[in-house]
């Protein structure tokens, strides 16, 4: 078992990576539990593959499992289950001591993490990724929100969960397009600030795509090493430095905005692409070569995932989608900070892009050119 810490100021947890982790999770989570009904919020599929196998352990611990079980999708992250989410907690009796289990991918995560910050105050949570891209990302951090017409993510608090039990075999019971938005978050971390591990995904990421268990492993725990490190310099992201791991989402947003936050754009999909546009974006600045732009596109493309934005074929123009960035929570003082390149391994933050230039840009990948 990989553990690796999360040292938070007042707040330190653990990250715990193993197969069969989900089978133990009564035994595992047990010295957190107070009481011996166990709140637990997750969604229908994940139920359906994961409720048995979660119920029977924490039961075999001595536990009694209570569930939530919500719709599947993004959509999910609303005000209306919000609500409900909450109302069940207080139904439950849950306390400020009490720890609620987030089974499930990022929605069931973000959505979970957020009721438990702001219910009473602040309760505690607990949180069981069951897709890649809640195990290499959105179940470490503490950050947790939900959507609003207005924008993703929004609404929402900073609550770091007590724990996090990452199990690479809820992976195989996923479809290849949920693993392969997983793996965009992935690349993000060699892309953004490790080349090596970027060029061990270009040799391995076939392989983590296609089943292999040694890889996938190895992948979750060096993505959560490097998340780790920078959320444990800037846990609110007042620095610059958190600010990093947002590569790609900006672009990526928009697209998620004007694809109305449905299946036809993933949210690991549209960071994806938005990590090819800002590469590019970079390239075409003079921050980085072509040449390097183009290995984003190039890996995404060899996986059979997106790497054009002409391929989602929107009937919309580069300005729309900038007025969707116009949403973006990191907006400050009126402009709109864009995480680019110098090369692969080398992000930063540039606080005085031109959107009308973005804006241009973006038209001509509209047109595939």
């Amino acid at each position: 078992m990989a553990v690796i810490p999360v040292n938070i100021a007042g707040h330190p947890y653990e990250v715990r990576i193993a197969a069969g982790l989900l089978a133990r999770v009564g035994e595992e989570c047990a010295p957190l539990l107070r009481k011996r009904r166990v709140p637990i919020v997750t969604d229908a599929r994940v139920h359906a593959a994961w409720g048995q196998t979660v119920g029977a352990s924490l039961v075999a611990a001595g536990f009694e499992p209570a569930w939530k079980v919500l719709p599947a999708g993004e959509q999910t992250k609303s005000w209306e289950h919000l609500a409900g989410v909450t109302d069940w907690l207080l139904a439950e009796g849950v306390e400020r001591k009490d720890h609620v289990l987030a089974l499930g991918g990022g929605v069931i995560g973000d959505l979970t993490g957020f009721a438990a910050a702001i219910l009473k105050r602040g309760c505690r949570f607990i949180q069981l990724p069951t897709t890649l891209l809640s195990q290499v990302d959105s179940s470490v951090g503490g950050k947790t929100a939900i959507n609003t017409p207005a924008g993703k993510n929004l609404v929402g608090a900073f609550h770091q969960p007590s724990l996090v039990l990452a199990d690479p075999l809820a992976l195989d019971t996923l479809p290849r397009r949920e693993v392969g938005a997983g793996y965009a978050e992935v690349l993000k971390y060699g892309l953004l600030g490790d080349e090596a591990f970027f060029a061990w995904c270009e040799d391995n990421g076939a392989a983590l795509m296609d089943g292999d268990g040694a890889a996938r492993e190895y992948a979750i725990a060096r993505s959560v090493e490097a998340k780790a490190r920078i959320v444990e310099q800037d846990e609110f992201e007042t620095t610059g430095l958190r600010a990093l791991l947002n590569l790609g989402h900006t672009f990526g947003h928009a697209l998620e905005a004007e694809t109305g936050y449905s299946d036809r754009l993933l949210h690991g999909e549209g960071v994806a692409l938005g990590m090819v546009l800002a590469a590019r974006y970079s390239a075409r600045t003079g921050l980085m070569d072509a040449g390097d732009a183009e290995r984003v596109a190039v890996h995404f493309r060899k996986l059979g995932m997106m790497a054009e934005l002409v391929e989602l074929g929107l009937n919309v123009d580069g300005q729309a989608l900038v007025a969707h960035m116009l949403h973006d929570k990191k907006m400050d003082a009126g402009t709109l900070p864009f995480l680019l390149l110098r090369g692969i391994g080398q992000a930063f933050l540039s606080k005085d892009v031109d959107l009308g230039d973005v804006a241009t840009f973006l038209d001509g990948q509209l047109q595939g050119r």
